[in-house]
């Protein structure tokens, strides 16, 4: 067994036991901030405090069963849940539309005009994928955090649907009153030959998508966060190219990175039960979310916003232009 293991599962308590000491693991020994390569013993303390200012039996040893010790400080380490409750709530957790599951809350922006704090995220999840016509959401429809999936309630309500870009579908059914008559006359004749057998009229578009976005008002201004756990506070706006190395903080796969493979893409997207949508103006990554990150905003690595990521397979994550998203919301960072 490796020295500095054995010292570590022989000594590891002892070390847990000095004050402000938070872990102890196997690691190198660092010197002036750099590793020299040399196996320790590595214990993680939540702030380092001068030796002067300890009593002899507080001070953490040079070495120990003849291993080097490094002396970590790492500041107090605490769970990082994304879907539990939490006010003031920041971008990242899990956020929805209280008729749909769940997805996260993408950022705090700005309304244009007025300059009232909005929470952002994607339609289908503020929106429950409405095209305004189909009664799935309507403006002021309650918005929980977390999401009822995550087990928000009525008790969680910390929003109201303010604005929406409506998602147009390939095909969905109809909102005009000749085409609905026509169905019901239709079913009225079929049934007489077959009683178990029912028309449906669907209505087939070309229309495509530009964006899956959705602002909510929060009640109050002191609910929410603009600073996205892991990344903080986003520097406004940005476009992005192919190759380029992107971040996100979501609500199930957490904060991690990606790179731009595709610009100006038109995709088609499912929207679950409902059917699909095609969107144009899209942008692709590499795989860098799951179900559940959708409305994560993505952040270039100057945490300038660039996209409102609404999609994704095993393979490939997708976002919208945030240009595309500001100008169609009326908002702002």
């Amino acid at each position: 067994m490796n020295s500095v293991i054995r010292a570590l599962k022989n000594c590891g308590s002892k070390l847990m036991h000095f004050p402000n000491v938070v872990g102890v693991g196997y690691g190198h020994k660092h010197v002036g901030g750099r590793s020299t390569g040399k196996e320790s013993l590595v214990v993680l303390v939540e702030k380092k405090v001068p030796a002067e200012e300890l009593s002899s039996d507080q001070i953490i040893p040079r070495s120990m069963n003849q291993c080097l010790i490094d002396v970590v400080e790492v500041g107090e380490i605490v769970a990082l849940g994304r879907t539990d409750r939490q006010r003031p709530a920041r971008p990242g957790l899990s956020i929805g539309h209280f008729r749909v599951t769940a997805g996260t809350f993408g950022a705090v922006v700005y309304d244009a005009k007025t300059g009232e704090p909005l929470i952002l995220s994607n339609n289908h999840v503020l929106a429950n994928s409405s095209n305004g016509r189909d009664g799935r959401a309507k403006i002021g429809d309650a918005i929980l955090q977390p999401g009822r999936y995550d087990g928000g309630t009525d008790d969680d309500v910390i929003a109201r649907l303010h604005r929406f870009v409506p998602i147009e579908l390939e095909v969905s059914e109809p909102d005009c009153k000749l085409a609905a008559a026509a169905q019901r006359l239709l079913n009225r004749a079929i049934r007489r030959i077959r009683r178990n057998y029912e028309v449906k009229i669907e209505r087939t578009g070309t229309a495509t998508n530009l964006v899956d976005a959705a602002v909510a008002r929060p009640l109050s201004r002191n609910l929410i966060s603009d600073d996205i756990v892991d990344l903080g506070v986003p520097r406004g706006t940005a476009e992005v190219v192919v190759g380029q190395k992107v971040r996100k903080s979501g609500r199930t796969s957490g904060t991690n990175e990606g790179e731009v493979k595709v610009v100006h893409a038109t995709i088609k997207i499912s929207m679950g039960e409902i059917g699909s949508a095609t969107f144009t103006d899209q942008v692709l990554t590499t795989g860098m979310a799951q179900p559940g990150d959708s409305g994560s905003v993505v952040l270039d690595e100057y945490n300038r916003v660039c996209g409102l990521l609404s999609a994704g397979s095993q393979n490939v994550s997708v976002f919208g232009r945030i240009q595309n998203v500001c100008e169609a919301l009326g908002v702002r960072f």
